[in-house]
Order: C-alpha cells, then structure tokens, then sequence
C-alpha cells in the first residue's frame, strides 16, 4: 500500500508539472495585448489563438485530475495506511500477551514439576536412611523413630508438589491447547482480515485511480473538438483579403512605354521637306532619376529588375507625326516613384501586419503611407476625433443641465461653480472640431476615376445629376484639394450624392459649380422620394 501511495504520488507530481508546463507554453505564445490594434485579425491566427485557449483548459483538465488523484487516492490511501498500521500494530499485541502467558504456565508448571522431582529425591534418601537404621542392629530405638517421621514428612511432601504438579500440567495443557487453538487463530483471523479489506481498499484505489482520468476525459474531449473547429474556421481567402486591404496602396499602375524615334534625324537630312515634330528634350527621361531612387526596395520578390525606360502614367495624350505621315501617341510622364520611395518591403509579422514602414516613426499626416493606406490611416484618425468630440458634447449637454437644475434650485448647488469647466469643455470642442477639419482637408474627397475611353466619351450623359437635398454650411470651408468645393458659414448648397462611408458628400451651388465638402461641416436635409446619383466604381 505504501508502495502504491508513493506511485500515486509521483504520478500527481508529473501531472502538475505537465499542466504547468503547458500553462507556461500557452503564456508564452499567447502574450497579452496591449491595444486593439495588436489584436489577431487573421482566421489563421484567430485558430491558433482559439487552440491556445483550449490547450490551456486542456491543462486546468490536466490539474483537475492531480487535484482528484490527490483526494481521492494518495489522501485516502495514507489514512487508511495509518488506520492499518494501528491495527496491526494491536493485533500483534495481543499475539505477544497470549504467547506471554503461555509461557508463564509453562514455568509454573516446570517449576513444580522441579520441585515434585526435588522432593521426591528427598523422600528416597529419607527411606533410604530410615531401612540403613532399622537394619542396624546398633541403632537406637529413638534413630530409628526419627528416621521414620523423616520419611513421612519426605513422602507427604512428595504427595503435595506431586498434586501441585499435576495441578500445573494440567493448566498448562490446557493453556496450551486455548493458545494454539483459540487465541492465536482468532488472531490470525484478524490480521487476515485487515489484510484484506486492505486489499479491498487497493482495489478501490485502483477504480478511483481510473475514474479520475476517465471523469475529463469528456471535458478533454471537448477541449479537442474545439481545436478541430478552430482548425475548420480557418479561411484562406480571408486573410488574403485582409492582405491586400492592409497593403492596399492606392497607385496606379505603369503605363505604356512611348516610342522614341530617333530615326527623324535621318529623314530630316535625307529630305529638307519632310515634316516632322522637333523631338522635345523634356520627354527624354533619365532612368538614374526614376527608378533609381527605389534602389530596389520596392520589390517584393528581390531586386526588381531595371526597365530600358522608366514607368510612365498616362495622363495626357499627345500626337507626333513620322516621315510617312503616321500618328502615334506619346504619353506625358508623371513617375509615382516619388511616392513609392519611402516605402520599405519587409516581411510581415503575424498576426498582425501594423506598419509598412519600420525605419522611423510615423508622420502626423501620415504621408509616408501610400495614398489607399493614408486615407484609411486618416480615416481612422477622424473617427476617434468624432468619438471624443460626442463625449464632449455630451459631458456639455450635462453641464448645461446641471447649470439649469442648480439655477432652479440653488440649494442643489452653485452654477457658477460650472462655468470654468463648461468653458473647458467648449474649448476642447472647438479644438476637437479644428483637428477633424485638419484631418479631413489632409484626407482630401474620394478618388474619382476619370472615363478615358473614347466610347465612354461618347454616351456620357452630359445632364447634370438631380438634386436629392440641400444642405447649410455649419463652418466655412476653404476646398484647397482637387474635386472639393469651397463654402461660407451659412451657404446653402444643393445635394446631389450622399455620403458614402468616407466623410464626403458631394454639393453643387447655384450656378452649377459641383464638388465635395465635409460631412461634418453641413446640416443635411434630404428630399423624400428622391434618387441619388449612382456611385460607378
């Protein structure tokens, strides 16, 4: 049984360190978080977030079976040792008190038996010495009487440890036979009948030993199924969305490479009359320039390989004629290079993907992110500034309340004592609303893809878009960016597009003038049962 607790108890051991073990794996692949932003977006890793947890009940199921164990087993086993120990310890007791007290008959009896045979001895020399005398003829009449009372007195003697020794014998007999058995097999019975209860309670043991696994196994069970599931919800088209949004620039592509004639020369001296367009010097490009500045970094895949010429953006057309009189479009060159410069491919980190630049810290306006992750980046920024500029707005509704309640009552308190932090609470309110027009004149209105197709040119409706609503400028608004429309505190604009999602509304004044404004910035009435401009992207 001793051997059996230790055993249990080594087991409990290797069952708590493998559940620390575990815990300590789960901490250190599943650190805690500090911001949303560090939060695991992918279903990859959300999966193996969700394995992480499970593995960590895993353990607290791994613990439960030490803590069972423990109570159940190891602990009833060392009370029922100790109960044993007890037990036997009074059995074999008594087995010893028993064997001492046969042993005291049997002295007893040896002792007059010892002493029957001393007298005896002792009566033979009195009857001895006594028939010596009456034989002889010179003994006295008085020797020989002596003689005689002797060996009366020998031979009473003799008579009485005879009995006492008889006495004796026969106790001891029947000691003897009590002891051997009586006694000793009653005790046997009972040590082997602690022997095996204790092997009952082994047994027991053992049972509780088993159900103390097989009781998780259920709850394990569970816990496995949930990693399966996770395993199942990993969606590989997803995080590669979630990609492609995050890494997202927002550029164009390159255009086509233009045709260089540097035949012209040739046709110009062979015939005077050939007409031709001078080559312009500014359309000749410097690949140092260009593609040089990325020095590589802009690949993905390695160094990108340099092109004969760099990438050009098509952006106005222009024609030039050759010597037989054929047109080919050359296209102006506007690089993105520029923008693309500070941009450093690095391997992303899962789970999150939070910066594309690592080489220094950010920008306040972000302009070190291409355009697509600077509007995002932007965006993001302006609704915080709104989230702050509601609670603002709130906490001075409040006050203004408060201000009203004390004012009625003015044993509630004293509202002057509210002014400084209503004065506050404006300021900041100005200050919130400053920052969001900062941003959103930064964040500049939506990208507008101009219809460059010729066929598209043709069936464009050349009718303005019907007005939805109309709008009042709450603040004023300079619309420095391409495609916004400036406005006064005041003005009334016509709505033609609704906001999108982006912050921007699209307006038209009067006189025809059309561009974005600010959400923000204008009171929005809109007309029942009237259609929107449709958004084509």
């Amino acid at each position: 049984m001793e051997k059996y607790a230790k055993f249990v108890k080594e087991r409990i051991e290797i069952e708590q360190n493998y559940a620390k073990q575990l815990r300590n794996l789960v901490k250190k692949y599943c650190p805690k978080r500090s911001s949303k932003d560090e939060e695991p977006r992918f279903t990859s890793c959300i999966a193996f977030f969700n394995i992480l947890n499970e593995l960590n009940d895993y353990a607290g199921q791994r613990e439960v079976v030490a803590e069972e164990m423990g109570h159940r087993v190891y602990g009833e086993l060392m009370r029922y040792s100790h109960d044993l120990k007890t037990e036997r310890k009074m059995h074999l007791q008594e087995g010893r008190k028993a064997q001492q007290y046969l042993d005291m008959c049997w002295k007893q009896m040896d002792n007059s038996k010892k002493k029957f045979e001393r007298e005896c001895r002792e009566a033979e020399k009195a009857q001895q010495s006594y028939e010596r005398l009456d034989n002889d003829t010179n003994a006295t009449k008085a020797d020989v009487e002596k003689a005689k009372q002797q060996l009366n007195l020998r031979t009473h003697m003799a008579d009485e440890n005879k009995n006492e020794y008889a006495a004796q014998l026969q106790n001891f007999n029947g000691e003897q036979h009590k002891h051997y058995y009586i006694v000793i097999p009653q005790i046997y019975k009972q040590l082997q009948e602690m022997d095996e209860r204790r092997t009952i309670k082994l047994s027991e043991c053992y049972r509780g030993f088993a159900d103390s696994e097989r009781k998780v196994i259920p709850i394990i069970s569970k816990c496995l199924e949930g990693m399966i599931l996770a395993a199942k919800s990993v969606d590989e088209h997803r995080d590669s969305q979630l990609v492609i949004d995050c890494f997202k620039s927002g550029f164009e592509p390159p255009g086509d490479f233009p045709f260089e004639d540097y035949s012209q020369n040739i046709y110009r001296t062979i015939s005077d009359g050939t007409i031709s367009t001078p080559k312009q010097e500014g359309m000749r490009i410097d690949s140092k320039t260009t593609v040089g500045k990325s020095k590589g970094k802009l690949w993905l895949f390695g160094k990108k390989p340099k092109p004969q010429s760099p990438p050009l953006t098509p952006t106005s057309l222009y024609t030039s004629s050759t010597p037989n009189g054929s047109q080919y479009p050359i296209f102006s060159i506007e690089p993105v290079h520029y923008c693309m410069s500070d941009i450093k491919t690095g391997k992303p980190r899962i789970p999150s993907f939070r910066s594309l630049k690592r080489g220094g810290p950010a920008l306040e306006d972000f302009s070190h992110l291409p355009p697509e992750q600077r509007r995002k980046k932007l965006q993001q920024r302006i609704d915080e500034l709104n989230r702050e500029l509601q609670k603002e707005t709130d906490q001075k509704d409040a006050l203004i309340k408060m201000k009203d309640v004390y004012e009625k009552n003015p044993q509630m308190g004293d509202p002057s004592s509210l002014q400084p932090k209503l004065a506050e609470t404006m300021s900041n309110m100005d200050r919130l609303r400053m920052e969001i027009h900062k941003n959103e004149e930064v964040r500049g209105p939506p990208q507008q893809h101009a219809h460059t197709n010729e066929f598209d040119d043709e069936f464009e409706d050349d009718d303005p878009l019907p007005a939805i609503g109309h709008c009042k400028a709450i603040y004023p608004f300079d619309g420095h960016n391409e495609g916004t429309l400036a406005m006064k505190e005041g003005e009334i604009l016509y709505i033609i597009e609704e906001d999108k999602g982006d912050g921007w509304t699209r307006a038209r004044r009067q006189n025809g003038e059309e561009g974005y404004v600010p959400t923000s910035y204008i009171d929005v009435t809109l007309e029942k049962n009237s259609k929107g401009a449709v958004t084509y992207i």
